[in-house]
């Protein structure tokens, strides 16, 4: 089969779209550009299903690689078949391939090799055989005695042999395929805290000190805890079976009663599947729950990421930013509205020197000097108290002035980076922190992008990901993000340009260094970029955004190709440039039926899918679509854990969603957990098909635990109060990909992750 057919059936779209997606990718399209720019190609399918298409794409070009590889080495040792064909073909994993190649691969040597070379070969078919019914096994056996090869007595030969078909037993690709299943699905995997293990770590995992839970259920961030366990040496770690049903399943296939053979054919299955098969199946069953938990809490970084680079921007507001501390003090910096430094200061209302009156005169200064709309304050050390120092002094500012707690992480990362240094060479690296907390919160997307993405936080057990994926996964949706909102080429940083679809680092510096000797006043001055070639400008022109430019068109997500075609369209709808810019585009989306789309579009020489999005872009030319999202939740005054009571309502903002629940801000310095059994009055499957990071939610506390600063939230009977309606059923049109088990897991398994 076909590639481009396996991937139409995985992803439920037509296999000319799929042939067209493999194209495109072949041709060195990107992601953003294809998702955008070739909807009539692709159906429409989304950056987020095409990434997934893309990783699928590329596990199955290495998997019929390697079954080229095995079938030319197998034809190489002339032992090629039409069975060894038709299993080939069949298999759907690398695993299967694998299993196919293991008994023609070359081993190290073995006690069956070792025994092989002792010529003890025959006598093993002959046992395995088992159609002998009389006389005794000894007698056959004596005739392979060879002092000379160290096979001394029968008992020898009769060893060796056994040795051979255990191997034989082991190297059975159906069978493994078999009992790797059965562990799967009723085996159990067991933890037991280790006698001696380090007293400092040995607590965090009280609770798998003594556990087991079913293989096929068990959730992936309890694989990653006692994974954690496993490495930091506080937990053994193993898989348990019913032995008996294992070795009746080789049993089935390999044991024929009644031979005077059959009692050695079972001691071999035995000793096969203790010393050889389980072990090998163990650790396969354990390498794929570690990449599946793997690959879930890497989604979940990806679907919180997304919303948080995507948080709507605090527009044309003046922020002071306030790094809190305590010994060093908080550190100020006041930025304007377009985000450049305009002061900076140092505070110490905190403990141990506690200079509060001097900190309220400062500041009070700095925000009638410069009209300071909001105060931004880090959630890092110290947040509690610089909260409480910001709210009082709220109170007592003849203005009104709003605060809101952000999201520090990442900010000493950016602050002692070469990009913070480039950008503010003359500020102490604590003051870098306090600018970056105040433009994390006036342009999440633009600032956020200037750290490393892992640096984030925004999911659980980052450092024990597979550093590469992790960083492929997470650099796609910065990808995302950016060309989804665009750039405007006349003042976007390097940080967010090198993101945009077809450019890189490079090339981004080069349009920097363009635009100091002019500002671009149209999209095709881009080519005049050094190393900006044909197939750059194709991908990124539609991404760049052009302000105030020769051509309205440059200011919108239209791409140059289709600049052509939009002239035809306002020929045929009468209209002008000068009716795109005073908003008297009335939009075709919304008053004219499908045919006549249809027919617009065939005039005009563009798909539907073009025409739909060109006629949106062309209603709001510059628009920022994060703007239609909620805006964050501002506060003036606060409250401690100890003012909450069991029942209190309150609204709060998700920080953090999990596998088994979501951390909710709801302004006392601890979050909340609402618990996955909490979040709805429907069932769920998972937190994010109700809540993202970032959302504003209505929550009610449970409980509160003062000693161990925890909090109980639910929100059943409540729904995000300021999500949209319909935000649940998005892309409920477009093709969904599989649910796939990740790369070692059995074929036949697929549907127990469905």
């Amino acid at each position: 089969m076909e590639i481009s057919n396996i991937l139409s059936k995985e992803f439920n779209i037509r296999e000319d779209y799929s042939k067209n997606i493999i194209g495109l990718l072949d041709e060195e399209n990107t992601v953003p550009f294809i998702a955008r720019y070739r909807k009539e190609m692709t159906g429409g399918i989304d950056d987020q299903i095409l990434r997934e298409f893309c990783d699928r794409l590329e596990y199955l070009k290495n998997l019929f690689k390697r079954k080229e590889e095995v079938q030319k080495s197998i034809e190489e040792q002339g032992k090629w078949t039409e069975e060894i064909r038709e299993a080939l073909e069949k298999a759907a994993t690398m695993t299967e391939v694998e299993d196919i190649y293991r008994p023609y691969k070359q081993k190290r040597k073995t006690r069956a090799s070792i025994a092989i070379e002792k010529g003890l070969q025959p006598l093993a078919d002959i046992i395995l055989a088992q159609n002998l019914y009389k006389g005794a096994i000894e007698q056959i056996a004596a005739e392979y005695i060879d002092t000379d090869k160290g096979v001394n007595t029968a008992k020898d030969a009769i060893d060796g042999a056994r040795d051979i078909v255990a191997e034989i037993i082991s190297d059975n690709a159906e069978l493994r395929k078999i009992l790797r299943e059965y562990l799967f699905e009723y085996g159990h995997i067991r933890s037991k805290l280790i006698d001696g293990a380090d007293k400092a770590k040995a607590p965090v995992y009280d609770m798998y000190s003594d556990y087991a839970e079913k293989i096929s259920t068990i959730p992936s961030h309890r694989i990653l805890a006692i994974n954690r366990g496993e490495n930091e040496e506080c937990l053994k770690v193993t898989l348990e079976t019913d032995e008996g049903a294992m070795l009746t399943r080789i049993g089935l296939r390999f044991v024929k009663e009644g031979s005077i053979t059959t009692h050695i054919v079972k001691e071999a299955a035995a000793d096969s599947y203790k010393r050889l098969i389980f072990p090998s199946i163990e650790r396969e069953n354990r390498n794929g729950l570690t990449e599946r938990a793997n690959e879930q809490a890497i989604k979940m970084f990806e679907v919180n990421l997304r919303p948080l680079l995507m948080q709507p921007p605090l527009k044309d507001k003046t922020i002071l930013g306030f790094d809190p501390a305590y010994r060093t003090g908080c550190k100020i910096a006041v930025i304007d509205k377009n985000g450049n430094s305009l002061e900076t200061t140092v505070v110490y209302p905190t403990p141990p020197q506690s200079k509060t009156e001097e900190a309220y005169e400062k500041l009070k200064k700095l925000v009638e000097k410069y009209n300071v709309d909001v105060i931004s304050i880090g959630n890092g050390t110290a947040s509690k108290e610089s909260e409480i120092f910001v709210a009082d002094l709220i109170k007592k500012l003849g203005k009104p002035v709003a605060y809101i707690i952000v999201n520090e992480a990442g900010a000493s990362v950016y602050s002692a980076s070469k990009l913070g240094a480039e950008e503010f060479p003359d500020y102490d690296v604590s003051l870098r922190s306090a600018v970056s907390i105040a433009r994390r919160l006036q342009d999440p997307l633009a600032e956020l992008i200037k750290i490393d993405v892992k640096a984030i936080g925004v999911g659980q057990y980052q450092h024990d990901m597979p550093q590469k994926r992790l960083s492929e996964v997470l650099d796609g949706v910065v990808e995302d993000c950016v060309n989804k909102v665009g750039v405007d080429v006349n003042t976007a940083s390097v940080s967010l340009l090198k993101y945009v679809a077809g450019l890189n680092g490079s090339v981004a510096k080069n349009i920097i260094e363009k635009r100091k000797e002019k500002p671009f006043k149209n999209r095709a001055e881009l080519l005049g970029v050094s190393k900006l070639g044909n197939k750059a400008y194709e991908q990124c022109a539609g991404f760049l955004r052009i302000q105030d430019g020769d051509n309205i068109l440059d200011n919108t997500g239209v791409h140059p190709e289709t600049y052509e075609a939009v002239g035809k369209l306002f020929k045929r709808l009468n209209y002008s440039d000068g009716d795109i810019s005073t908003g008297n585009f009335r939009d075709i989306n919304d008053r004219l039926p499908e045919a006549q789309i249809k027919t617009i579009a065939d005039e005009c020489g563009m798909g539907i899918p073009t025409l739909r999005d060109i006629a949106a872009e062309l209603k709001k030319p510059g628009r920022d679509i994060r703007d239609s999202l909620p805006p964050p939740l501002l506060r003036s005054d606060l409250m401690s854990m100890e003012d909450l009571k069991p029942g209190m309502e309150l609204t709060g903002t998700v920080r953090n969603v999990i596998d088994f629940g979501a951390f909710v801000d709801i302004g006392v310095h601890q979050d909340g957990l609402v618990h996955i059994s909490q979040i709805s009055d429907r069932y769920i499957k998972h937190p994010s098909e109700v809540l993202t990071v970032g959302d504003t939610v209505k929550v009610k506390v449970m409980e509160i635990d003062l000693l161990k600063k925890k909090i109980s939230l639910t929100m059943k009977n409540g729904t995000p109060s300021n999500k949209p309606a319909n935000r649940q059923n998005e892309n409920t049109n477009k093709p969904k990909p599989p649910e796939r088990s990740i790369d070692e897991m059995l074929q036949g398994l697929k549907n127990k992750f469905r």
